[in-house]
């Protein structure tokens, strides 16, 4: 059964975006990652990909066949669907799922089959899946800036009690990568 791996990028200072909302300094390196093990192990493990409305807007609709890292089924949680649909192909598809976090995690999982749903963006989807349970691994990327103020992943109390278990600490360039089992 696939597992829902959830993850995101951070400043040292624990910021996913600047101030403004930008990820820009986040992702220097982006290019460098392309063809890495690091990133060749993501997209193998890969079986499908969820993500929010708003982590789906930041890249052109049509962009992401052929181009997107992670060409298999997208599951987009929204409330509203787009009035057009986005481009797609037999290894890439796109459904966009306005019934919740829990139908939206039961749809990819049943088109990742063996292999894990990830999460791709999305500071709420990311969140809503802790708080519910529905994530079994963590990993937070950190790179060496500080953006001082921001949008945080973490904020709140809402997290005090999410027990983690560290299963990998990884470099890749200025990136370290975190990874940590959550306890159900």
């Amino acid at each position: 059964m696939a597992r829902v791996l959830v993850g995101m990028t951070m400043s040292l200072d624990g910021f996913v975006a600047d101030a403004s909302g930008s990820a820009d300094l986040l992702y220097t390196d982006l290019a460098a990652l392309h063809g890495t093990e690091y990133m060749n192990t993501l997209v193998e493990q890969t079986g499908a990909v969820l993500m929010g409305r708003q982590a789906f807007e930041m890249g052109e609709p049509d962009w992401y066949v052929g181009n997107c890292e992670y060409q298999v089924p997208i599951f987009v949680l929204t409330h509203r669907p787009p009035r057009v649909a986005p481009k797609q192909d037999e290894r890439l598809t796109f459904t966009f799922v306005t019934d919740g976090i829990e139908s939206a995690v039961a749809q990819a999982k049943a088109a990742a089959g063996p292999r894990a749903v990830q999460v791709v963006g999305g500071v709420s989807v990311i969140q809503q899946l802790l708080r519910a349970g529905l994530a079994e691994e963590l990993r937070v990327d950190v790179m060496p800036v500080l953006l001082g103020e921001g949008l945080r992943l973490f904020s709140g109390s809402d997290f005090n009690g999410l027990r983690l278990e560290k299963t990998e600490v990884r470099e890749q360039g200025a990136r370290t990568s975190l990874t940590f089992g959550i306890e159900n």
